[in-house]
């Protein structure tokens, strides 16, 4: 492989490799002094494992001014004129256990890499190239520049190079070569197989780099290996594996490549297995998921369909937002189902949700005007009944109130505060009027028991007639007291058959005391008839006076006038039955 190089003042050495097959290159801003060593006198042989001509030290960029590109180069040995075949390996020396292979060091490095040597080694600037040595020293200053790589090695393998472990190294070193221009080898199967080139560096700096790149993807394994026998189900397994067994296939890293393909391999089957269960479970757990979903839709769908006339919109409100907190909840579970499934049942969701929400608007925009409509036509009773309220006609205006109350019955019905406060005013404008009515009443049963009183007293004296002695002037003085009872007036309902009966006890008194057997039986027989229709003229009286009473407390005047009417007709008839009961 051929090389060419040019360098300038100040900056570091750009190496461009030849047309070839693709490989790694690392560039380091130094130039490498390869200083021989007098005193290691055993050179390696060439292109056996880990030998590097020369010992490579990193030094800091040097101002170096070469001779200007038109002047006369020194004159290269060719690939023909090296024979790397002269140099005998050194028995004192031990060769690494992996096969040697004498394409390690061509030719062409190891010529490049002495006339490199020859111009730096006495560090001086600005050389003037000497003359081009031939092929037997050229391969006598390569053998001498090994003795040192043993060295260098050995520091590196006493702790860590690049984040590898001294015993990763050593383990990788069978299945590894590195050239002495930096080429690292993996050797699979015999096969040597080129993963890149490190320049300029140790080569078990070189090799480490590989190394690394194989330990990384044997960690990968092992992840995978630890998953399989823990039983992780996962569906990105089986391309877990297949991106370590290409990294693999790529040949780009150091180390037992082969023994780490036949693991992925052996994985293989059980992560099918594992990939199929996790694929049933994923399916299962869906499936299960779709149910709760459509669970879900399908109560919001009822809900939707509801008459909106005969809803519980509180109560229907209130769940369909807990659906919708639950499809929320769903969502976020992790279990994610097909873009179709997702798409038809939110479709069905969000139309259950819009038609539920168009009906609960156009329901209570309803309700808002029959509401308004209400409160008008209950505004306009509780002012006729507020009008009335001060009226003293308590028989008519009770009656009007009663109309007011048939109406407001039959009135549409507001919201629930508006119609409570409608009706706390309503039934106000009532209390005022019936209260004062009630007032009244009072008065009237107050002198009611002052006719009680009298008629007592007018008792007490009927009283005083018995026993009959003379008949026709106890005659004359119960004429009297009935005269004076009847002027009296009513008295309070609760007392008046009680003091009726007394009175009638004292009238039969002195009827009985008619004397004469003949005159007995005839004022018997008419006290018999008068007393009869005298107790159904009474009764009829009380009878009349409480239904009186009843239409009045409820306000019905009409019935009250019409019963008044009858109550006096009955009273005249009961007068002339009294005073025909008396003349006899």
């Amino acid at each position: 492989m051929g090389w060419a190089a040019t360098a300038r003042t100040g900056v570091s050495v750009v190496v461009s490799p030849a047309p070839g097959p693709p490989m790694t290159t690392m560039v380091f801003r130094t130039v490498s002094r390869v200083t021989p060593r007098p005193q290691d006198k055993l050179p390696n042989a060439p292109g056996s494992p880990g030998s590097r001509v020369g010992t490579s030290e990193r030094v800091p960029a040097v101002t170096e001014r070469l001779e200007s590109d038109d002047q006369t180069q020194p004159q290269v040995p060719t690939p023909a004129a090296v024979k790397p075949s002269g140099v005998k390996p050194s028995p004192a020396v031990p060769k690494p256990a992996a096969p040697a292979s004498s394409a390690s060091a061509s030719p062409e490095s190891a010529s490049a890499e002495t006339a490199s040597g020859a111009n730096s080694s006495d560090g001086n600037t600005a050389a003037t190239p000497g003359p081009v040595p031939g092929p037997d020293a050229a391969a006598s200053k390569a053998s001498n520049h090994t003795t040192g790589a043993p060295a260098k090695a050995e520091a590196h393998g006493a702790g860590s190079a690049d984040g590898v472990s001294a015993e990763q190294l050593e383990a990788a070193r069978p299945f590894g070569e590195v050239t002495e221009d930096g080429h690292v080898y993996v050797l699979v199967d015999g096969e040597r197989v080129l993963c890149g080139q490190v320049p300029e560096v140790p080569a078990d700096e070189a090799l480490a780099y590989f190394v690394k790149k194989f330990e990384d993807a044997r960690t990968l394994v092992n992840v995978l290996e630890q998953r399989v026998e823990a039983g992780t189900a996962s569906s990105d397994m089986n391309r877990n594996a297949d991106h370590v067994m290409a990294q693999l296939a790529e040949r780009k890293l150091v180390g037992d490549v082969k023994a780490l393909e036949a693991r992925l391999e052996a994985l293989r089957p059980r992560i099918a297995e594992l990939e199929a269960e996790h694929k049933r479970a994923t399916e299962a757990a869906k499936a299960e998921h779709f149910a709760q979903r459509d669970a879900i839709v399908k109560e919001a769908e009822q809900i939707a369909e509801q008459d909106p006339q005969k809803i519980q919109w509180k109560q229907s409100s209130a769940r369909m937002a807990e659906l919708f907190d639950s499809w929320k909840a769903h969502q976020k579970s992790g279990i994610r189902l097909s873009r179709k499934d997702e798409e038809s049942l939110w479709k069905r969701f969000r139309n259950a949700r819009t038609t539920f929400d168009r009906h609960r608007r156009a329901y209570f925009s309803k309700l808002d005007e029959n509401n308004a409509e209400a409160k008008r036509v209950k505004e306009r009773l509780i002012a006729e009944a507020e009008a009335l309220q001060s009226s003293t006609d308590w028989n008519v205006t009770a009656g009007k109130y009663r109309d007011l109350m048939d109406r407001w019955k039959s009135s549409p019905r507001a919201s629930r505060r508006d119609d409570d406060a409608l009706w706390v005013r309503f039934r106000a404008a009532q209390d005022v009027f019936f209260d004062a009515r009630k007032s009244a009443n009072d008065q009237v049963e107050q002198e009611f028991e002052e006719n009680l009183k009298l008629k007592q007293e007018l008792v007490e004296e009927a009283k005083q007639l018995l026993p009959v002695t003379d008949l026709r002037a106890a005659r004359k003085k119960l004429s009297g007291i009935q005269d004076r009872w009847d002027q009296i007036g009513k008295v309070p309902r609760t007392h008046f058959k009680r003091i009726e009966n007394e009175l009638q006890a004292v009238e039969e008194a002195v009827r009985d005391a008619d004397s004469g057997t003949r005159a007995k039986k005839v004022a018997s027989e008419s006290e018999v008839r008068s007393n009869s229709l005298l107790t159904q003229a009474e009764e009829k009286v009380a009878e009349l006076q409480g239904q009186i009473s009843a239409a009045e407390s409820t306000g019905d005047s009409a019935r009250a006038k019409k019963l008044g009417k009858e109550l006096s007709s009955a009273e005249a008839m009961r007068d002339m039955i009294k005073r025909s009961a008396a003349g006899l």
